[in-house]
């Protein structure tokens, strides 16, 4: 299975740790959201704009760990995507972006 990452899961950043055993398969830009700065990490919502993020291949207990991480709380939902490398999980934000900044460029990198 493969998963689609934007913020802290990216490659050198805070969380990434957590994709250790994942296989990096490339860059993805995904249209149709928005990215808004929650503090240390990065929530996705749909709406106008582009994300930029990057596409793993990951097993199902590094499934089950990111679940564990991101959707505790319903902070998160996981939804499908379409990606070059083929379907893919992504972890959408489910709470209100009201007060909070948004990422214009759609690069968590660039906050």
């Amino acid at each position: 299975m493969r998963i689609f990452v934007y913020g802290s899961l990216r490659r050198k950043q805070g969380n990434s740790h957590w994709m250790t055993n994942a296989q990096w398969l490339g860059d993805h830009s995904q249209e149709n959201y928005a990215l808004y700065s929650i503090g240390h990490y990065p929530g996705a919502v749909p709406g106008e704009g582009t994300i930029l993020g990057e596409v793993y291949r990951i097993d199902a207990s590094t499934l089950a760990e990111l679940d564990a991480l991101r959707t505790k709380g319903g902070e998160y939902k996981r939804q499908l995507i379409r990606t070059p490398y083929g379907s893919a999980w992504m972890y959408v934000y489910q709470r209100p972006v009201d007060g909070l900044t948004r990422i214009a460029s759609g690069n968590w990198l660039d906050k």
